[in-house]
């Protein structure tokens, strides 16, 4: 009853109840009848006539057409006002800003991408607000109509200093006063967060975790990091670090030291976005000179496609070896039920180079989780950004007791 004004048990406090389980099951289902509602929530039919008509008046529910051509009588189908409210999610790397804007139903309503190289000038939050401006555009809103804004970020803001630590690559993201300058500027409530425990929420929202209380979620594109959740909350550490895996000293490489100064460390070294090319080269593979997550990707595609082809077997089963390496001192402290891989490197390697860890896993760590390929390939960061900022903004929405 947390949360709802008034004694438990009065009808106030009922009709809220009912309310929420039916928001909430029109969320899942997308469109229900006025029966289909009685009958999930248990409700009589003149309870759910008049929840709905309740939903309606508060325009949280609308009408979208009726269940003609179906067996028996014709019956209104009911859905969630899109409308209701609006969340926004950015993605920001060292190169550019990814920004949308979702309705109530997590349907995206307007995106946009502001490249960042060359406008350090502009500041950051400039950068931020031009991005989030091009979405709410896109999406035919203004600022005003956005509830709530959660930002991603590679590394974390320390709740101690709020500084961002362990992202010395995003320039300009290091003043001590720049929460404070967004919240000068932003009319939303707005949070940060870590961009691989995004991926995370989005994972266990939307993909291969939801149901799951336990898991890792390892992530590799241009940095290689994690997620840890643990009884179904995400674990941040008492700087925000807990997930920073690229910096853990692993067997195979020389100890880095500095680590932050040098933003690198073992795991990193061995098995990060770079290691691909040199594995390949080493196994007498020509690699192209690009950037490395490009060329990574592009290696390990080709070698899910040709497992069996010799030089590219061998850099799948090397670079399997090495994620193992990692990921084996993770199972053995946190013992999940499920890790999850994603990022464009590791998912460029497929069901292939997930067998061979998985493989690789069994025997390296006592307990033996289940591996599995991302189910959200698509922009993960800024989804689980979007799923975040929804989630607040639902319990705002969706409570009719005030």
């Amino acid at each position: 009853m947390a949360g709802i004004q008034g004694t438990p048990g009065t009808p106030r406090v009922l009709r809220a109840m009912n309310d929420r389980a039916a928001l909430d099951l029109l969320l899942e289902h997308g469109t229900l009848s006025r029966t289909r509602i009685g009958k999930l929530t248990g409700l009589s039919k003149p309870t759910a006539s008049q929840l709905l008509a309740r939903l309606q008046a508060a325009g949280l529910v609308r009408v979208t057409g009726t269940t003609e051509g179906r067996p028996g009588p014709s019956a209104q189908l009911y859905a969630l006002e899109p409308s209701a409210g609006y969340a926004a999610g950015l993605d920001v790397n060292q190169h550019r800003i990814r920004a949308a804007v979702a309705d109530i139903t997590g349907a995206v309503a307007g995106e946009y991408e502001l490249r960042t190289e060359g406008r350090t000038g502009d500041g950051v939050v400039r950068q931020v607000t031009d991005a989030l401006d091009g979405a709410v555009k896109a999406a035919g809103l203004t600022r005003a109509d956005v509830r709530r804004l959660v930002i991603g970020t590679p590394g974390a803001f320390d709740p101690a200093t709020g500084r961002l630590r362990y992202a010395s690559h995003l320039p300009g993201w290091h003043s001590p006063t720049l929460l404070e300058e967004l919240a000068a500027v932003l009319p939303m409530p707005f949070e940060y967060e870590n961009d691989v425990n995004l991926v995370a929420i989005a994972e266990r929202a939307l993909g291969a975790a939801r149901g799951h209380e336990d898991f890792v979620l390892l992530w590799n594109e241009e940095g290689l990091g994690a997620a840890l959740v643990l009884g179904g909350r995400l674990h941040r550490g008492f700087t925000g670090g807990a997930g920073e895996v690229g910096f853990l000293p692993v067997p195979g490489t020389p100890l880095v030291r500095q680590v932050t100064q040098a933003n690198s460390g073992g795991f990193q070294e061995l098995a990060g976005v770079q290691s691909v090319p040199r594995i390949a080269r080493a196994a007498g593979i020509d690699t192209p000179e690009q950037p490395y997550v490009a060329v990574a990707s592009g290696l390990l595609a080709r070698a899910a496609e040709t497992p069996d082809d010799g030089p590219y077997a061998e850099l799948l089963d090397r670079y399997a070896e090495r994620l193992a390496t990692g990921l084996a001192s993770l199972v053995a402290v946190l013992d999940p039920e499920l890790v999850v891989l994603s990022g464009d490197v590791l998912v460029a390697g497929g069901e292939p180079l997930r067998a061979r860890v998985q493989a690789e896993l069994a025997d390296l760590a006592a307990s033996r989780p289940r591996l599995v390929l991302t189910a959200v390939p698509h922009e993960p960061v800024l989804r689980g950004a979007l799923e975040s900022a929804l989630a607040t903004t639902r319990d705002e929405v969706f409570d009719t007791s005030r």
